[in-house]
């Protein structure tokens, strides 16, 4: 008897968390449709590293979708006239929400993967929020998630016919160098991610998501494969 994969979506940016995220889910034997939004950000860089990602782990479908959030403002990864944070102390990182938030980012995004998912019938959404070091963003919390599972569970047909969309949260608990290892682990192409806030050609190495990134590899003792501007002192093997 052939058993059918179950369907998932898994939200892929094409960073480091949504990537492991993704391959978890490949590695439970799902079958990944995979789902990018493109929320107005002021570089592509991302988008590309999520066709790569995608194609590398052969995804049953990919969707990208356009969601201009740059029309609203309100964030600095939407709207050129407010920095980026840079060169901030590791410790002090996820002491505040950043300028990096985007509003209600997250939750928009699970609601058109929930609607992804109901339209193909799929009982599982993947996502890679992390609380750990979830650099102050209130959408990546695990308080967070439970809400919003209350609410699909409410909101579906599946739903209220007992057929509950499941939110995954593989990472949710991990730090970023418990995240790289599960990656390693997974073989994860890492060099085909990309974390960065900015759109350079090389990564900044001093914005928050770098930095996370850089302290991540170094905790788990490999040398981060993608190429860096600026490489802060503390990073040495």
């Amino acid at each position: 008897m052939v058993h059918m994969k179950k369907k998932a979506v898994c939200l892929v940016s094409g960073g480091v968390d949504s990537s492991v995220s993704a391959y978890f889910a490949n590695d439970k034997n799902f079958s990944i449709y995979a789902l990018t939004i493109e929320y107005g950000q002021q570089h592509k860089k991302e988008i590309l590293s999520a066709k790569n990602i995608a194609s590398a782990l052969e995804v049953n479908d990919h969707i990208i979708l356009n969601i201009d959030f740059s029309k609203f403002g309100g964030s600095s990864l939407t709207d050129s006239r407010i920095n980026i944070e840079s060169n901030r102390n590791l410790n002090k990182i996820g002491k505040n929400i950043p300028s990096t938030y985007v509003p209600a980012r997250n939750t928009v995004f699970l609601s058109i993967a929930l609607a992804y998912a109901e339209s193909i019938d799929a009982g599982d959404i993947f996502i890679g929020v992390t609380s750990s070091d979830y650099s102050g963003y209130p959408d990546c919390r695990p308080e967070y998630i439970k809400a919003f599972q209350k609410m699909a569970n409410l909101a579906t047909k599946k739903g209220t016919e007992g057929n509950k969309i499941k939110i995954n949260t593989p990472l949710i608990n991990k730090s970023k160098d418990e995240i790289i290892n599960l990656g390693l682990k997974l073989n994860v192409p890492f060099e085909k991610t990309w974390s960065c806030y900015k759109g350079g050609k090389k990564a900044c190495g001093r914005c928050d998501s770098c930095q996370l990134r850089l302290n991540g590899f170094k905790k788990v003792k490999v040398k981060d494969p993608i190429e860096y501007e600026y490489i802060p002192k503390w990073y040495k093997f």
